[in-house]
């Protein structure tokens, strides 16, 4: 789904940061953005509406190298968490080529998690995505509250497949860089594997 732009020599990748509403998927956003150099990256840019946010912002990674001659170029998006923005995480999802599901680890949150994972899975599908075939990483966020879950449990309800998987907290910082460079590595190691 990248797309390139032969006249920058760029190629575009699209990580949709998916999860139940207030698990951090903002947080993440703005961290990465405050700490990636400005020459680097394009403006952050919030659409908002009375009642949703969904937040976007595109970078250049100085130190992930070339293919075939191109730079890669990631836009990072936020999807509203609430799920009576269905509409609005279907549009966004379009065209993605890597996901992230931030997961939040407050044991009272459990089966938000559990649901906002189900509708990642049923979304994905109407665009004809696999969520088994499509570079993608958990973040179990919010590991600094006293009330979050075990991480064994966290792993059996949502990452049965064993995908690459962070403890977070986006707050100070915590993991979310670790969560972003390995969705980016699958998404290049993907295209490389497209180049043969």
């Amino acid at each position: 789904m990248s797309f390139i732009n032969y006249a920058s020599r760029e190629i575009n990748c699209k990580i949709v940061y998916y999860g139940p509403g207030l698990c951090g998927k903002t947080t993440n956003l703005q961290f990465v953005y405050q700490k990636t150099a400005p020459e680097a990256k394009g403006k952050m840019i919030s659409l908002a509406t009375e009642t949703e946010r969904t937040l976007f912002f595109d970078f250049l990674p100085l130190a992930l190298g070339e293919i075939r001659g191109f730079k890669t170029r990631f836009h990072l998006y936020t999807v509203p968490g609430q799920v009576f923005y269905d509409a609005s995480r279907k549009l966004i999802l379009k065209g993605v080529d890597g996901v992230v599901f931030v997961a939040d680890s407050q044991e009272e949150r459990l089966d938000a998690n559990v649901e906002s994972f189900e509708n990642l899975k049923v979304n994905l599908e109407e665009h004809g995505y696999d969520l088994d075939k499509l570079p993608f990483v958990i973040q179990y966020n919010k590991r600094d509250l006293p009330n979050a879950t075990p991480v064994a449990e966290l792993r059996s309800l949502l990452n049965p497949g064993g995908v690459p998987d962070f403890e977070a907290s986006a707050v100070t910082g915590e993991g979310v860089f670790e969560t972003l460079k390995a969705v980016a590595k699958l998404i290049l190691l993907e295209l490389k594997q497209g180049e043969r």
